[in-house]
């Protein structure tokens, strides 16, 4: 095992087309990747160093992978490399003896069941990039405590201790990172699954007449809704959440919000702020800043049942290089929600922003208010901490990143209904999913357009280069073939005057324009409609 600190793919798929397809994916992402044709030829690339492995199992099955399992035996501490494993539909785990058996082989693998949706391997490989990064980080910080007790025997014990925390750190971090991608997945599909349900169920509500039907209907929106709000917070924790990010007047926003947090915490809970005029302002997203605040207070309730004191603290701090790790240099706004309740133990504080672990009794909460709480923190280029002590209460610090524009005035929203005036011309609707491209066109018939539908961007292409000259271009941004980027930069080409829209379930803007318009999955027809009527004036 040498020290390389490459990134590179190693892929093993000996037949048909995945080796081809797997490595024109991750080409498209910027990971290198080499071909191998059998397991000697992996052993080998593995010793010149690699980030991870996609292999299929077909390469395995019919192996002798006595010499892989030497290599994955002979890994240092600090070096659990990353596999991905193709297999056949059906093949995971709980069906597959086989796949089993390659876990106790490979050790550190993720399942993937083919046919698989491209952004499934693009996460995937992301996030064994991301584990692997952090091993040769943990390697690094290991060589250098290594160097510094040869030197210094008189400080062994402070830096054995050292050493296990990096690497409880590590493991933590990894098996965070390993959760919020199966969480962030899990939420992007369970957008595209609420996104027909939801517009489907909003049309039904305006064409029932009655009552009985009307009642049923509004009662699965509530729940497609409050599902949607699950999903938003799925999404925050895995740090995909969509954000509407501007310069905020932090003082404001939370002075705005005592009335709202004293009648959510109750008389028994005084609610004491600490916060100065003069703080500049903040980059977040307020509603999300709102409801994380929010979810705070309401902890901190939970925590006081017999009363106490809510505090709501900020200041402002300047970090120099190096002296935060979760934290760049320079200055932020450190937001503080402090109560003086019942506290955690260290077993409950270390596991306190895993998602879905609660304290609460069953049906008393979902276990997700930390972990949007951090995951919102994370991804505005802040940071959260937690610090408890039984009987003494909990502080709940957010570091959030200043802004350099002034803070904008907040105009009130404009009540867009969904058959707006005006409304005419053709949209060109492209979306891989036959259920969300079936509800959306029918938002976009109520709403007056012409609409003619691809289920590819190569088909939508084709249908512009065939003459058709859409007013509107409506295309999701994550497809097989080409993206929803490079379709709209195409159809610019053929057709300027083109006015496009791009609908997403992640959060992720890399890869798309500034100046490309985004609505995110799901959405109701007033929402389609009040961002149709922003780009066309209607």
């Amino acid at each position: 095992m040498n020290k390389s600190s490459s990134e590179r793919a190693l892929i093993v798929a000996p037949l048909g087309r995945d080796a081809v397809v797997a490595t024109g994916m991750l080409k498209e992402t910027g990971v290198a990747s080499t071909t191998c044709g059998d397991i000697q030829c992996l052993v080998d690339e593995l010793c010149k160093g690699a980030g991870f492995a996609v292999v299929t199992e077909e390469a395995l099955t019919n192996s002798d992978l006595r010499v892989l399992k030497l290599w994955i035996d002979a890994q240092p501490e600090w070096s659990d490399f990353p596999f991905v494993l193709l297999t056949h539909r059906g093949g995971g785990l709980e069906r597959n003896p086989a796949a089993a058996r390659h876990l106790e082989t490979l050790g550190n693998v993720t399942f993937l069941e083919r046919p698989f949706h491209p952004t499934t391997l693009i996460s995937l490989a992301q996030a064994a990039l991301r584990g692997r990064r952090r091993q040769y980080e943990a390697r690094a910080r290991l060589e250098s405590l290594r160097e510094s007790e040869a030197s210094l025997e008189q400080r062994v014990q402070v830096r054995t201790a050292e050493l296990q925390q990096a690497q409880e750190a590590l493991r933590q971090s990894q098996k965070m990172e390993a959760i919020g991608t199966l969480t962030g997945g899990v939420a992007h599909d369970f957008n595209n699954l609420l996104t027909p349900i939801l517009g489907t169920l909003d049309l039904l509500q305006r064409r029932i007449t009655g009552a009985r039907e009307a009642r049923l209907i509004e009662g699965a929106l509530q729940s497609a809704e409050r599902a949607k709000t699950l999903v938003q917070r799925l999404l925050a924790f895995a740090r995909r959440q969509p954000l509407q990010a501007r310069s905020v007047d932090l003082c404001d926003l939370v002075r705005g919000m005592v009335d709202l947090v004293a009648s959510t915490s109750g008389p028994r809970v005084a609610i004491k702020l600490a916060i100065p005029n003069n703080l500049p302002p903040v980059h977040t997203d307020p509603h999300q800043l709102e409801m994380a605040i929010l979810n705070l207070a309401v902890n901190a309730r939970d925590a006081m049942p017999d009363g106490g004191t809510l505090t709501l603290a900020a200041s402002e701090q300047s970090f120099s290089c190096g002296e935060r790790q979760d934290l760049q240099a320079g200055s932020y706004i450190h937001l503080q929600v402090a109560d003086t309740g019942a506290g955690m133990d260290e077993a409950t504080l270390a596991r306190a922003v895993e998602p879905f672990f609660s304290t609460k009794g069953i049906g008393q909460g979902t276990g997700l208010g930390l972990s949007m709480v951090h995951g919102l923190a994370a991804q505005l280029g802040g940071s959260m901490r937690i610090s408890s002590r039984v009987g003494a209460g909990t502080s709940v610090d957010l570091w959030l990143p200043l802004s350099s524009d002034s803070p904008a005035a907040v105009q009130p929203d404009e009540e867009i209904g969904p058959h707006a005036d005006g409304r005419s011309g053709t949209v060109l609707l492209v979306d891989d999913e036959p259920l969300i491209r079936m509800s959306t066109a029918d938002m976009l018939g109520e709403m007056g357009y012409s609409v003619t539908e691809a289920a590819s961007g190569e088909e939508a292409l084709e249908i512009v280069e065939a003459g058709l000259e859409p007013a509107i271009l409506i295309t999701d941004q994550l497809m097989p073939g080409i993206t929803g980027t490079e379709l709209v930069l195409r159809v610019r080409q053929l057709s300027p005057a083109t006015i496009v829209l791009i609908i997403s379930g992640y959060a992720e803007v890399e890869g798309i324009a500034p100046n490309v318009p985004r609505l995110t999955k799901p959405f109701r027809e007033t929402d389609l409609a009040a961002m149709l009527g922003d780009l066309t004036g209607a």
